[in-house]
């Protein structure tokens, strides 16, 4: 299955459990990615918003945050106007590796580096190809261990 339709990022990845949430700013990339993934066979938890209108980033960061800390979801992908509110509001959950990521090799990092387990998207600031682009790395990246272990077990 290819997350993106340019040969430059047709990345294939294994269906997983998703889980995505965003606020007001992000609601219309979070629409279009939840969409995508689940035409590509994912399967796809959408925790909301489900408007356009005014909401408050943790009431959708949290419930994300949570499926992904209790299992329930694989991985997780936020979205808010910068990335940065949803991104504080699910590190504090515990085993939650929240990552900001406006560039795939940033999210392909924080996957391999940090052992990431949720994608935070600056809706604002990446388009919807570019937002594909990240998602495809960062679904498509694995944790690499070795000398990142440690540094993961310190957090």
């Amino acid at each position: 299955m290819c997350l993106h339709g340019s040969l430059d990022y047709c990345i294939f990845v294994a269906q997983m459990r998703l889980a995505l949430g965003a606020d007001h700013a992000g609601y219309d990339l979070k629409q279009n990615l939840v969409h995508l993934l689940r035409g590509l066979g994912h399967d796809v938890a959408d925790f909301g918003t489900n408007s356009a209108e005014r909401a408050d980033y943790p009431d959708f960061a949290h419930p994300v945050a949570a499926a992904v800390e209790q299992g329930q979801a694989e991985l997780g992908v936020l979205v808010c106007g910068s990335g940065n509110g949803v991104c504080i509001a699910a590190n504090r959950h515990v085993g939650v590796r929240a990552v900001l990521a406006w560039l795939p090799e940033v999210a392909a990092l924080g996957r391999q580096h940090n052992d990431a387990n949720v994608l935070c998207l600056p809706a604002r600031y990446v388009d919807t190809d570019q937002a594909h682009q990240i998602v495809a790395a960062f679904l498509a990246a694995s944790f690499e261990g070795g000398r990142h272990q440690a540094r993961v077990e310190k957090i």
